[in-house]
């Protein structure tokens, strides 16, 4: 079994790192633990990792990661975006420890003018956002309703302020309970594309998965819980290569003597980084329908969590009522 750093499959999602480096489902990997529950629309997956040998081993830190894998999401069928919603609103409790006089601040990473890294503006927008409203509200609605803050603060390419200054002086100033961060992430499957979320109590390194990491988000930056919600939007170009590359491997296994040379994945891997490095190695794509894709998911994941952070209201209701 390899280490992360052998292994590199470009993705942010922690699934997708335990799957890389388990090689053969039956494996385990030391310092990690996973399982799976299976929706009539969706499966999830837990994985913890549990000590440093488990963040050596696929790259994450310690802590939680839920993954809900939807894939007929791509059918954009409201009354299944309400019953992933059910699921998303199911895993968020689970994850948040929240008291009704707790204020929570909602932060929306990413850059809103590119699609492919919106998701978080996105959502803050579509947000009910109270904090300013409690002290006005009569006492029969405020007790359904969460002291919620929203900011989505831009990328450094903008605004010049790294992120982890602005939301930190926010902390500073509100002291919410916890802070939740949505961002947009890359997975090395084209397939997770507006359909698999990922939730994580370890917080967020913006732009880890495009290797334009930022400081990261986390408990230990910021003082606060820190829940990271993220939807795959991107895919390195090199892991498409890489997957037609060991498919026409696998067909021409013993067949062609050029594959002969390169029969061991490290050979392949090798071959990959010499004709793809420098240029098409740094290159991201995503599919022409990503607009979409990411308001589906900026509904989704907002109608969730004002279900999540509000009592008195449902996911299915604020889905239904969202722009």
């Amino acid at each position: 079994m390899q280490t992360w750093e052998h292994l590199n499959p470009f993705t942010d999602l922690a699934l997708e790192a335990t799957a890389a480096a388990r090689g053969d489902a039956r494996t385990e990997i030391p310092g990690v633990t996973m399982r799976e529950e299976r929706y009539e629309h969706a499966t999830v997956s837990w994985v913890e990792v549990l000590d440093q040998v488990g963040e050596q081993m696929i790259g994450k830190p310690i802590g939680n990661y839920v993954t809900i894998d939807a894939p007929e999401l791509r059918r954009r069928n409201r009354d299944l975006q309400e019953q992933v919603g059910k699921v998303l609103v199911e895993q968020l409790d689970k994850l948040l420890d929240l008291k009704e006089n707790d204020t929570v601040l909602v932060v929306g990473l990413g850059n809103w003018k590119a699609t492919p890294d919106a998701l978080g503006p996105r959502v803050t927008g579509k947000l009910l956002v109270t904090r300013h409203l409690r002290d006005y509200v009569p006492a029969d609605v405020a007790g359904g309703l969460r002291a919620v803050a929203a900011i989505a603060p831009g990328v450094l390419g903008i605004t010049g302020i790294e992120t982890a200054e602005v939301i930190h002086g926010i902390v500073e100033r509100i002291n919410p309970a916890v802070v939740i961060c949505i961002d947009a992430l890359a997975a090395r499957s084209v397939e997770r594309i507006g359909t698999t979320i990922q939730i994580a109590d370890t917080g967020i390194q913006p732009g880890g998965g495009i290797g334009n990491k930022r400081q990261a988000l986390n408990k230990q930056s910021l003082g606060v819980p820190v829940i990271a919600i993220g939807v795959p939007t991107v895919v390195h170009a090199a892991t498409i290569v890489q997957d037609a590359f060991e498919a026409m491997a696998g067909s021409f296994a013993n067949t062609k003597p050029f594959f002969d040379l390169f029969r061991s994945p490290e050979s392949r891997r090798q071959l990959l980084n010499e004709v793809l490095s420098p240029t098409v190695g740094e290159l991201v794509v995503t599919p022409k329908e990503i607009d979409d894709l990411t308001e589906d998911m900026a509904k989704l994941i907002a109608g969730s969590l004002n279900a999540v952070l509000h009592t008195s209201v449902t996911a299915q209701d604020l889905l239904r009522h969202i722009n």
